[in-house]
């Protein structure tokens, strides 16, 4: 479990290591455009906090770090291991997008590719770890890693003088878990998944984590099978509550903000605004919401 004391400790970890993403106004929503993060998502937050914290307990091996992640969060890992000199290992599934995997070798990663889902190349990864002794960066289920992301809540709130709804598109649900804790009693967030990548939305419904079939356009950013113990517990303190949409709303999102406002993000971004643009979240009048532009690790070749 962790809380706002907790994000506030990950930010003066952290400090000056990631970017201060930028805010803008757009059509009466605020954007907090973390697709321009390091390594083009949010993910270098918790990576960043996972690792120099235990390096500040000196328990960062010879062997370096692991992670498994459909890219995200490897692509994190990656970068902050090679900021802090450490080796990295990363699981990925062989679906996951080239793009990432051909970041991941340019970051300095060695690159494993097992299976056709995430939950395959966690599996490989965590056992790995256990063999190795290295150190297992988990993509959104270490309170850690969750702390760390919920510092983009504190930026959030201090570049817009608070508000009222967070909209945040949800895998494990690290990123939802850590704005839900800087935000408590501050303002509701709302999950937003896929249709197709339902694990926080069943989590809800059998209340505790439970496996889902994931697929579709934004599985190799939201295709977490399970939502994590941590982020699930998060949730259900903070009343987060959860929406989906269909892959084709998504598609459709993505376009918008790549035609009307010239925002590149990838599929699992998008879920977030889709919910406007169909109408399943309606914000109040006078309501102040705000959109969590997460991640950006996408083709564009298809938006023009």
């Amino acid at each position: 479990m962790i809380s706002r004391d907790d994000v506030e400790a990950a930010q003066a970890r952290i400090g000056s290591r990631v970017l201060r993403t930028p805010v803008v106004r757009l059509d009466g929503l605020w954007l907090k455009l973390e697709q321009l993060q390091h390594t083009g998502s949010f993910k270098a937050r918790g990576a960043f906090n996972r690792v120099l914290e235990a390096s500040s307990r000196g328990a960062v091996p010879s062997a370096g770090v692991i992670a498994a992640s459909g890219g995200n969060a490897g692509l994190a890992v990656a970068y902050v291991a090679r900021e802090l000199g450490v080796p990295a290992e990363v699981y990925v599934p062989e679906t996951a997008p080239a793009l990432k995997v051909a970041r991941l070798r340019a970051l300095g990663a060695s690159v494993r590719q097992v299976g056709r889902e995430y939950a395959d190349a966690y599996e490989a990864a965590t056992k790995r770890a256990a063999d190795s002794g290295a150190l297992f960066c988990h993509p959104y289920d270490q309170a850690e890693v969750c702390a760390g992301q919920g510092t983009l809540a504190l930026e959030l709130e201090e570049q817009t003088g608070g508000v009222d709804t967070v909209l945040v598109s949800v895998g494990g649900g690290g990123l939802m878990a850590g704005i839900a804790a800087a935000l408590e009693d501050r303002a509701r967030v709302v999950a937003v998944e896929p249709e197709n990548c339902p694990s926080f939305h069943a989590a809800l419904a059998a209340g505790e984590p439970v496996d889902a079939e994931v697929s579709g356009v934004a599985a190799d950013s939201l295709g977490a099978r399970r939502a994590g113990e941590i982020p699930f517990a998060v949730a259900r303190r903070t009343g987060v509550r959860s929406l989906l949409v269909s892959d084709e709303d998504v598609v459709e999102a993505r376009r918008a903000l790549w035609a009307d406002h010239h925002l590149v993000v990838e599929h699992g971004t998008a879920a977030a605004y889709a919910v406007l643009l169909t109408g399943a979240y309606e914000p109040s009048p006078g309501e102040r919401v705000a959109v969590i532009c997460c991640g950006a690790n996408t083709d564009p070749a298809d938006l023009a």
